[in-house]
């Protein structure tokens, strides 16, 4: 079987991945019934799933399709919090079960989840 990548990606880059699957790490701006808004370097309008638990303010990962008009089809989600990603330049994601800090001027730095 083939495995499918899912490219993490922000707002400018969504048109480039129409069709796919893409995770998204960002922060929530707003919560209005099943959708989101999303700033992932720009506005992202994310339709969440009933198992999607977010807070307003928090920093989340999504993962999901990219639909005809940008907008992001949740199919899973992680509310990572309100202490995540304070710096400026920093991306934090989950990737194999550990916290993933990437920055522009040291690499990456692998941190297990407690």
């Amino acid at each position: 079987m083939e495995s499918q990548s899912t490219p993490r990606l922000t707002a400018p880059y969504l048109d480039s991945y129409r069709g796919r699957n893409v995770m998204v790490i960002g922060r929530v701006v707003q919560l209005r019934g099943d959708q989101a808004t999303i700033d992932a370097d720009g506005a992202i309008t994310a339709h969440l799933n009933r198992d999607a638990h977010l807070s307003s303010g928090n920093a989340v990962q999504i993962i999901g399709k990219i639909n005809p008009d940008l907008s992001i089809r949740v199919l899973s989600s992680l509310d990572l919090g309100t202490g995540v990603g304070k710096e400026p330049g920093i991306i934090i994601g989950i990737i194999d079960g550990h916290v993933t800090t990437i920055t522009t001027t040291t690499g990456v730095r692998r941190t297990a989840i407690d």
